[in-house]
């Protein structure tokens, strides 16, 4: 616990940043790599990270005070419960294909609108081809959405931490 209480919460809002960008990076190359084909769900959990990644870099660049780091935790927290409940959605529609809708092109929800707007944009990156409850991908028993899950719901203790319990942490007892 002592290398926590010398972390800075800029460099801690740094750290989140680069890792959630890296975890994109590293998803992609494993798209690429694997010749996955990445469904709407996962598309709009990659944009989640690219965002938390996004305001987590700008917490450690611009001025922050008590109130401005328990805004800028509380903001990636939000982030990260989002991509949670989306990463849980798309575990249930894995474990139980029947139970829930699928992501389907014919009648389109809003993050798939949103997501196939983002595709044409910018198909290399955003471009959904696939099933949400396939599960083309699987590492330790895992499929990529499940991995997701662990690591929106690790970013977003870590965003909690920097914004709510540095200054517990940083108390003497």
């Amino acid at each position: 616990m002592r290398w926590l209480e010398r972390l800075s919460p800029r460099l801690g809002f740094l750290l989140l940043g680069l890792s959630a960008w890296g975890l994109v990076a590293a998803g992609f190359v494993i798209q690429e790599w694997e010749r996955l084909n990445p469904c709407p769900l996962c598309i709009f959990q990659r944009v989640l990270y690219l965002l938390f990644g996004a305001l987590a870099l700008l917490g450690a660049l611009l001025p922050l005070g008590p109130r401005g780091q328990k805004a800028w935790g509380l903001g990636l927290a939000g982030i990260t419960l989002g991509g949670f409940l989306t990463a849980l959605y798309q575990t249930t529609m894995q474990a139980v294909p029947g139970l829930v809708a699928e992501c389907s092109y014919t009648d389109q929800g809003p993050i798939e609108l949103f997501v196939d707007w983002l595709g044409m944009q910018y198909p290399t990156l955003f471009m959904a081809t696939g099933l949400c409850s396939s599960r083309e991908w699987e590492f330790l028993g895992l499929s990529m959405a499940n991995w997701s899950l662990f690591c929106f719901l690790g970013f977003g203790l870590a965003a909690l931490i920097l914004s709510r319990c540095w200054s517990l942490l940083r108390q003497p007892a």
